[in-house]
């Protein structure tokens, strides 16, 4: 039996991960060793480890960051903490791989602490670029301590071995987020307003805007350009998710906060699990703001997605996101874009790029025959020919 280790650290990368999950609970030749650290052990992102709990998960170790401050010296002092953790987690774990997905900073520290303690790597979402965010050099680091890569499309894979990594280690596998729609029973419009709020009952928007950490404007300006736009189209209800636990992000909050309490129209939400937030998206009119969630997931709904700025610029994405900057003017045009019959009569058509096939289940073919076969951990650097 191999033990495989997996890290989540926030709600969207465990609703991702979750029938990954669940296949390596159920699979007789591995175990599972659950680490959850991040805003999963915070109160103010929803105290959403109740979920993985719910959900019918062990956790085998909880690793609590203490994100209190979202500057960056802050967030330095959380990856200390993260950091002491998870070695004391690695040490008497005796893992024989760690599967991490994304690009996020604690993903880096458990890539980093995992290569001290010689554990091999599998990667999740790899060779992606978000030209806005410092999370895109996270994602690259986290490659290079990777011994299996699973990427989301194609020429995602073909960066990967760009980078130097081994063909024969890159796996093309689609976007585990993509499959989870396929497979998932999606909550009714009315189960929705039931459970969270009654604004589910009417059209509506689903908006995700996180920290751009990489762009010099002030997140105020860039959060009241989109909030001028929204208050020009009360016909629609805007049902608003909590930004993650990045630089910035704790203001982006208390203002969806401030504006969900002064328009009827709107409402705030700190976490809905995955089941909660693809039925939202599956019964939405579109996607707004700056969440890979638009990119990626949302087109397999034929929906509109408004990304807005440059938090997302490099990524692949279908013909159905309307990209534009962060000013009014240019969020505005892109909304009437979004709402237009004939552009909403185009995305029925669409298709995803990150469509792949039985994503879950190659995920774990090549990790079994990874481990059967032995993994090495003197990597060698792969060199294209230019």
């Amino acid at each position: 039996m191999y033990r495989i280790g997996v890290v989540t650290g926030t709600r969207a990368e465990y609703g991702l991960l979750k029938p990954l999950l669940q296949k390596i609970k159920e699979d007789d030749l591995l175990d599972l060793y659950l680490i959850v650290t991040g805003a999963h052990l915070e109160q103010r992102f929803g105290y959403t480890c109740q979920e993985i709990s719910q959900d019918g998960f062990h956790i085998s170790q909880k690793i609590d960051m203490d994100l209190s401050s979202d500057s960056a010296k802050g967030i330095c002092r959380s990856i200390s903490k993260e950091i002491k953790g998870l070695a004391e987690a690695f040490d008497r774990s005796d893992m024989d791989l760690l599967i991490l997905l994304g690009d996020r900073y604690e993903t880096l520290v458990s890539a980093l602490t995992a290569a001290m303690f010689n554990i091999p790597i599998a990667h999740i979402h790899g060779g992606e670029t978000t030209k806005g965010a410092v999370d895109d050099a996270f994602r690259h680091a986290v490659t290079k301590m990777s011994h299996l890569h699973f990427a989301s499309t194609q020429s995602y894979a073909r960066r990967i071995i760009q980078m130097g990594e081994p063909p024969q280690t890159v796996f093309h596998v689609g976007a585990i987020g993509t499959e989870n729609i396929r497979t998932i029973d999606f909550l009714t419009r009315e189960e929705l307003a039931e459970k969270y709020t009654n604004l589910f009952s009417a059209d509506y928007m689903m908006v995700t805007y996180h920290p751009a950490t990489l762009n010099e404007q002030p997140v105020q300006e860039q959060m009241n350009a989109l909030f001028d736009v929204i208050s020009e189209m009360p016909e629609y209800h805007y049902i608003f998710t909590y930004a993650n636990a990045d630089k910035g992000g704790a203001v982006i909050n208390e203002m969806i906060d401030a504006f969900a309490a002064g328009h009827g129209n709107a409402a705030a939400l700190k976490s809905m699990g995955q089941t909660g937030y693809l039925s939202a998206l599956n019964n939405a009119c579109a996607v707004i703001g700056n969440s890979s969630s638009g990119i990626i997931e949302a087109p397999s709904f034929h929906i509109p997605t408004v990304n807005i700025g440059d938090r997302q610029e490099g990524r692949v994405a279908g013909s159905s996101v309307i990209h534009c900057g962060n000013g009014y003017q240019e969020i505005r045009a892109a909304f009437q874009t979004a709402v237009s019959p004939a552009f909403r009569k185009k995305c029925r058509e669409y298709h995803n790029p990150y469509e792949g096939t039985h994503t879950c289940d190659t995920i774990l073919t090549e990790i079994k025959k990874a481990l059967h076969k032995g993994i090495c951990l003197q990597k060698e650097f792969y060199d294209i020919e230019v």
